[in-house]
């Protein structure tokens, strides 16, 4: 409990930080979507956060504005509804930028376990359900171990790990890894929980 408080704090400072030092990541992301395809720059939807307490997620728009979106598809990069552009916001992890400002506003942490759409929870099991145990996160330790790469229980699996390991260790361990995965790609690092190093201490 004492980590968590903490955590929020930092979250705030860096987050502040963060939006600051990246103002032309922010400036050019913004045009590159705006000027590739038609639609707004911003993408927002409702997900779920803490406790189940739903909230609007922002993002930067990586599909084309006529994508029907599906609750159970996953978009991969090689999606056909991603855009160009989106391709590489997505590869670089840009699109997540604008949820800074959900960690300003407490709906989100700068790491904690990806937040899903409420069609999603409402089909939690009770293990499922403990991933809404502490704020979602912009980075997650299910998304630096494969993410989209990895099915859906592999993810949860990795996600109430997060839940019950909470710690600072951990926070830095998967913030280390965001940059290479950022830069060799999410595949290169997936694999299942039982053949990670998280494997017999997530009882």
């Amino acid at each position: 409990m004492i980590y968590l408080t903490v955590k929020r704090g930092l979250d705030i400072v860096v987050s502040l930080a963060l939006i600051a030092l990246l103002s032309p990541v922010w400036l050019a992301a913004s045009l590159a979507v705006k000027c590739s395809s038609r639609g707004p720059v911003l993408f927002v939807q409702e997900r779920c956060g803490q406790a189940g307490r739903r909230f609007p997620l922002i993002k930067y728009r990586t599909m084309r504005v006529d994508h029907v979106h599906d609750p159970t598809e996953i978009v991969a990069l090689r999606h056909p509804g991603v855009t160009w552009v989106g391709r590489i916001l997505r590869r670089t992890k840009v699109d997540e930028l604008p949820q800074l400002f959900n960690v300003l506003a407490g709906h989100m942490s700068l790491i904690g376990p990806r937040p899903t759409i409420p069609e999603q929870v409402e089909q939690y099991d009770d293990f499922q359900r403990r991933r809404l145990e502490v704020r979602p996160g912009i980075i997650g330790l299910a998304q630096v171990n494969g993410n989209v790469a990895l099915t859906w229980d592999e993810r949860i699996r990795y996600d109430v790990y997060y839940v019950d390991h909470v710690s600072a260790a951990l926070d830095l361990g998967i913030m280390l890894k965001s940059g290479a995965v950022v830069v060799l790609g999410e595949e290169r690092f997936a694999r299942p929980f039982d053949a990670s190093p998280y494997a017999g201490r997530d009882g």
